[in-house]
Order: structure tokens, then sequence, then C-alpha cells
């Protein structure tokens, strides 16, 4: 057998399914995105955060981090950039004035209507429709893999939303080199 003979992958290897299924995910997402800012002007990720709030007026920034299953710093920088557009406001609650709640404005609910659904929506459902064995696999072997890739220590963020960084935070979050495949 030749080097070159070596060199090719079986697309039915587990590694090259595995990939497919990653450049899947990452096109219906980038789509998405792009789908999401040409019908209302913000990412995905807004889009998605947005449509929790609305659906759950009065809820506080801990409830939008449960709902969109990330942390409350991601969750909080999205809101932020909500808040700022004037798509989402965030006012004190009324038997706790030291908790804020969020709200959809007009305007946000305005940009809901001209969107379609929040692709990472679909996604949650379709895991949650999986046996809770396979869940747990997927998860689990999302973790094993990108550890073994040396990406394991990176801090998740939402799709395609940017996070203001300091430079000694993007220094210790970039990723090692790899060769371009």
């Amino acid at each position: 057998m030749t080097a070159e003979a070596n060199d090719v992958v079986s697309v039915s290897s587990a590694p090259a399914r595995a990939m497919d299924g990653v450049r899947r995910l990452v096109r219906v997402l980038r789509s998405s995105n792009n789908e999401s800012e040409r019908q209302t002007g913000i990412t995905a990720a807004q889009l998605f955060v947005l449509k929790g709030i609305a659906e759950h007026p009065g809820g506080s920034l801990r409830d939008v981090s449960a709902r969109t299953l990330t942390t409350q710093s991601t969750a909080s920088e999205v809101v932020a950039r909500l808040v700022a557009r004037g798509l989402v406001a965030r006012g004190p609650a009324a038997g706790d004035r030291r908790r804020a709640v969020l709200s959809a404005t007009p305007e946000g609910l305005r940009a809901l209507r001209a969107s379609d659904p929040p692709v990472q929506e679909l996604l949650i459902a379709a895991i949650g429709q999986l046996p809770p064995v396979q869940q747990e696999a997927i998860a689990a072997g999302l973790t094993a893999w990108l550890e073994a890739a040396g990406f394991g220590e990176l801090a998740p963020s939402m799709f395609f939303e940017l996070e203001p960084r300091t430079n000694e935070a993007r220094a210790s979050e970039r990723p090692r080199r790899v060769r371009a495949l």
C-alpha cells in the first residue's frame, strides 16, 4: 500500500462521521446566524436570548442563563447587547427592588415576529428527545474529544457571539496552533 493510500480516510470511519457532523452543525449555526442578522439585525444568540426573555417576562439573568444552557456571565453579555439595542428592558423586581428583571420591549417583540425560530431551540429540543444514555454519551464524547484536542479549557460562549476580553484573557484562551486539515 502506498503512503497516499494510507492517508485516505474511509467516509464511514468514526472520525470522518464525527467531523462531518461537526461540519453540518457549524453550517447550520452559521446559516442560522446569517439569516437572523438578515431578518432582525441581531445575531442568532441574541435572538435565542430575546425569545427566552419574551416567553418568560419578569425573569432574572439567572433564569436566562438556565433557559439558554449557558453561564450567567455569557448570558449577561448578550442581555447587555439587547438592552443597549432597546430590545430588552431591565428593571427592578416588584417584590425586591435589588433584583433586576428582564422583559422584551415592543421593538424586541417586533424582531421576534420577523424571525424564524432560533436554531439553538431546535438543537436543545432534539437532544432532549434522545434517551438519557445517548444525551450523556454525546456530552461525554464531545468533552473528551475537545480535551484530547487541547481545547478543553476554552470557556464556552454562545454561538457566533463575541465576548469582550482583556488581552490577558485572550492570550490564555487562544487555542494552540494546529495543522490545517
